[in-house]
């Protein structure tokens, strides 16, 4: 997907935001599956408009690129970012502007089902990564399906979610066969909304590369069944989570 031929930079922090308890439990997350001491550099590869990039500096007190190829996004994560060591740069997940042996940690939220060439990112992400250290991916997978909370209001996702999300096994093998192996493999339920009104307009916003995808009738009629549902919240949602260290 073209993010610069769409309007989603200008929708997409505030449809796609986390709650600072949301944030901080995803910074736990990797904290716990890579060694802090030894973190200098980190690549937020695919980062958007860089809603993990200041989180991740803080966390492990490190200089942060964010890569990505949308010129907007990255105009939109420029213009928040208040963190010294924050940095962005446009270019490809499968061409990453960054030296050999530079960085010791890649994380990648959301991105992977965007690449045009899975295999040479894994091999790119090897490349820059320094021996000791760890690719994180956080991704979607079409297992998920039953599991995404909006998926019964947008019948026509299902469809959608096959066809551009590949399964959890192919995103890990993709890395496998670029000679890493798994350290960590499994899920997070995070919360996306404390009630539905609340998801209700964040949908809204339509900041979902799926969500895009839909005839606007059938968006509509979505929102429109998700502000009319009475059920209590909180929303949550299961993320996939990789860890890949070097062989």
């Amino acid at each position: 997907m073209d993010y610069d031929k769409t309007e989603m930079a200008k929708t997409y922090r505030k449809g796609r935001s986390l709650d600072p308890e949301v944030l901080q439990q995803w910074m736990d997350v990797v904290a716990a599956n890579v060694e802090r001491r030894n973190v200098q550099t980190i690549l937020d590869l695919g980062c958007g408009t860089g809603r993990f990039s200041e989180a991740l500096a803080e966390q492990f007190d490190a200089n942060v690129v964010g890569v990505d190829p949308s010129r907007t996004m990255l105009d939109e994560a420029q213009s928040h970012r208040t963190h010294s060591r924050v940095f962005y740069a446009r270019g490809s997940a499968e061409f990453i502007p960054l030296k050999t042996n530079s960085v010791d940690v890649v994380f990648m939220s959301m991105a992977f089902h965007h690449f045009t060439d899975p295999p040479a990112v894994a091999e790119e992400c090897r490349r820059v990564l320094r021996p000791e250290g760890r690719v994180c991916l956080r991704t979607g997978s079409r297992e998920k399906i039953p599991a995404y909370p909006y998926v019964p209001y947008f019948p026509g996702t299902v469809t959608l979610i096959e066809q551009r999300l590949p399964s959890i096994g192919s995103q890990r093998g993709v890395f496998e066969a670029a000679s890493f192996k798994v350290l960590f493999a499994g899920e997070v339920w995070q919360e996306i909304a404390p009630d539905f009104p609340t998801y209700a307009e964040k949908i809204a916003l339509r900041a979902d590369s799926i969500l895009v995808g839909l005839e606007d009738r059938e968006f509509d009629a979505g929102v429109a069944m998700l502000r009319a549902e009475k059920t209590p919240g909180p929303i949550v949602e299961p993320i996939d989570f990789l860890v890949f260290g070097k062989l």
